[in-house]
């Protein structure tokens, strides 16, 4: 059976299955939404719809207002990673065994981007990847509503010289990119599907890989255990869950590649790479 998923188009919220879409009763906007308990969620999306006839429709990132955070190193290879790059690799070899994830803020709404937009990746560093992760799409109660597909571009020379320099290698113009559309919690099972990886560079593919959410190191209830502490998401949130893949050490990102991370069940977020002067 084919998902039923949540799409953003030109500010509206729309249910989406076998290409026929359905307007939210009463217009409601993704704040809007998220601020109810899933229960009501649940029962207002539904609740049957005029279908609407979307030609072509340009799918926008399924974020309004939201805050978006990211967990770090909660696949083995991410830790791998991590350490490989770093000055001192302790902090990550230390944080994979921990109580406590590592958790960060990762984008405000205006720094991320939408299927088809472009990526960015700093002037200042020489050495940018893609990070495909599953991301969880959250109402205020930090009840999960469903889950989306995330790239959590980042500049491995930079967290790599100091990790006191994460905020600069996570947090900037463009490096954050979610979509095409949610798929719904009571919809989608996380716990085992694909995260699909591909950079194509003038129509070649330089690099592809796959890991499986069954490979995280921790559950989603305990991430949102921890990223809901002493906080509160009044229109709730979206957390990426980190990621299993990692190109190698002597890839780098250019302006024009293409990135594309397919997620099954959800669908294929595409992006291609810029590099903004400032």
């Amino acid at each position: 059976m084919t998902a039923t998923h949540l799409y953003r188009v030109d500010g509206q919220l729309y249910l989406g299955r076998d290409g026929a879409y359905q307007r939210i009763a009463g217009g409601l906007s993704l704040d809007v939404l998220l601020a109810l308990p899933v229960s009501e969620i649940r029962a207002l999306l539904e609740r049957p719809g005029p279908v609407i006839d979307l030609h072509d429709p340009v799918f926008q990132a399924p974020i309004q207002s939201q805050e978006v955070w990211a967990a770090g190193v909660t696949y083995q290879r991410s830790r791998e990673a991590r350490s490989e790059e770093a000055v001192d690799a302790d902090p990550y070899n230390r944080v994979y065994g921990a109580e406590r994830p590592e958790i960060f803020f990762k984008a405000t709404p205006s720094r991320v981007r939408g299927p088809g937009e472009k990526v960015a990746i700093r002037s200042d560093s020489d050495w940018n990847v893609p990070e495909p992760e599953l991301a969880v799409v959250c109402n205020s109660r930090m009840e999960v509503v469903g889950y989306t597909i995330g790239n959590d571009m980042s500049s491995r020379s930079i967290e790599g010289e100091n990790p006191l320099y994460l905020p600069q290698a996570k947090l900037y113009d463009g490096a954050c990119a979610l979509g095409p559309a949610i798929a719904l919690a009571w919809d989608f099972d996380p716990a085992r599907c694909n995260i699909e990886l591909e950079i194509v560079r003038r129509e070649k593919v330089l690099f592809s890989a796959a890991s499986s959410t069954s490979a995280m190191r921790r559950t989603i209830p305990e991430l949102l255990g921890y990223l809901g502490r002493h906080q509160r998401f009044d229109c709730g949130c979206i957390l990426l869950t980190g990621t299993g893949v990692v190109p190698p050490s002597e890839f780098s990102l250019k302006p024009g590649d293409q990135v594309n991370i397919k997620i099954e069940g959800i669908g294929t977020l595409s992006n291609e790479v810029e590099q903004p002067v400032r």
